[in-house]
């Protein structure tokens, strides 16, 4: 898929990785519909992807909360009159701490942010899209899917789950005889708001040392790397590769080479290792 013309919803693009998706959707010439919960910040992407010529609404958006999902979904129809792309990019990491330290409404903000969250916009979507028999998700993967996060038990929890929701609804999709696609992005690690609180409270300090370790050795991406790496992706989306994970260091070349390869042997999912 090309986006120009596209309709594409971007949850959390208020800054960070979601704000750099948003510029970057619009500069190939997608209509964006920005929504996070801070108003003045989406507003602020949607002036400056205006500034380049590019289109956009700023929606005010908890994903959390059913009506707005659906309210937002309803506006960027009328707006644009179609959906074409939505990423779940919105997530929070509020609770840092052993299991035994944290607040459990911290945690469970966090599980209800990623996961919830994710679920509600895909839920309010997919109607319109299977109606049409297009579009694409694509769900933000993060540190603690597929390897144990200390410290953040609930960010890791609700990614491991969001990964496996992609899968899942791929296949769903695909036993209902769907075009729609579904795809999991990784952004590597990027210095944002989130990441800020690890790197300068004690508590991040201490259960996530591998955040100051990446700055360190220089491991950290840009937001404009997932930005461009998940274009890249929307161009070669094909049905054999629903459902996996991909990210920003992917080559896409390549996997389209390898399509049937990875289809038949299930690669780039999370599984059990035997």
């Amino acid at each position: 898929m090309e986006l120009k013309g596209k309709t594409a919803i971007i949850t959390g693009s208020g800054r960070g990785i979601g704000r750099s998706l948003a510029l970057e959707f619009a500069r190939q010439g997608a209509n964006v519909i920005c929504c996070a919960r801070r108003e003045n910040e989406v507003k602020e992407t949607v002036e400056i992807l205006k500034k380049t010529g590019g289109k956009g609404v700023a929606v005010k958006t908890d994903v959390a909360k059913k009506e707005q999902v659906e309210e937002m979904i309803a506006l960027a129809i009328k707006e644009f009159g179609r959906i074409d792309v939505l990423f779940n990019n919105a997530a929070s990491f509020s609770a840092i701490g052993g299991l035994w330290e944290v607040e459990p409404e911290a945690w469970w903000q966090d599980i209800t942010v990623n996961l919830l969250g994710s679920m509600l916009c895909c839920h309010a979507v997919l109607p319109y899209m299977m109606k049409n028999n297009d579009g694409i998700i694509i769900n933000m993967n993060g540190g603690g899917a597929v390897y144990p996060l200390p410290g953040g038990s609930g960010y890791g929890s609700s990614k491991a789950a969001l990964m496996r929701l992609t899968d899942g609804l791929a296949t769903e999709l695909k036993m209902a005889g769907s075009s729609v696609l579904v795809f999991g992005m990784g952004p590597g690690f990027v210095k944002t708001e989130t990441t800020e609180i690890q790197l300068n409270t004690s508590q991040g300090k201490k259960w996530l040392p591998s955040s100051q370790e990446a700055i360190d050795q220089r491991l950290d991406r840009s937001p404009d790397d997932c930005a461009k790496a998940t274009v890249k992706l929307i161009r070669v989306a094909c049905p054999q590769l629903s459902g996996r994970i991909f990210d920003v260091d992917t080559d896409f070349s390549e996997i389209t080479k390898r399509a049937e390869e990875i289809q038949e042997e299930d690669l780039f999912v999370m599984r059990l290792k035997k």
